[in-house]
């Protein structure tokens, strides 16, 4: 278990491509990880390419990582992410009622936008998104028999 952030330390919710083994994870370096957590089902986790975001009214649980941020690194990822003119940094509340800093965008913003049904960025990609496991969705199968 990871220690508590201490005063200094800004608690910042991930659930896209900065998780630990996806490709902006770099990006926090210099992070302090605190471990898994989740949000209650009152969102929805769209795909904007390179980043995801969370978009507050939806009705997915969407699952993610804690990490606790010096001011400073918080400032250059709001740099990065584009708060506040595309993501806005906002607090949201997390399941067990913890609270922590995270990157959403407006509903007005996702218009059109792919939403992840799963609430979990790691499946964003094959047949998970329709239902069944990765590689036995509809669209993979009728895919394969193509071949």
């Amino acid at each position: 278990m990871a220690a508590p952030p201490t005063n200094r330390e800004i608690v910042l919710f991930v659930c896209d491509s900065l998780m630990q083994g996806e490709e902006l994870h770099t990006r926090l370096a210099t992070a302090r990880p605190l471990g898994p957590a989740t949000t209650p089902p009152t969102y929805d986790l769209v795909d904007l390419g390179p980043t995801g975001a969370l978009v507050p009214g939806g009705m997915v649980a969407v699952t993610g990582e804690l990490y606790a941020l010096d001011p400073q690194a918080l400032a250059a990822l709001d740099v990065f992410r584009g708060h506040p003119v595309l993501n806005q940094r906002l607090p949201i509340r997390l399941e067990g009622g913890r609270e922590a800093q995270a990157y959403t965008l407006a509903p007005e913003q996702s218009a059109g936008r792919r939403r992840i049904l799963t609430g979990d960025w790691r499946k964003r990609r094959g047949a998970t998104t329709l239902g069944g496991g990765r590689g036995t969705g509809p669209v993979i199968r009728w895919a394969g028999r193509r071949s």
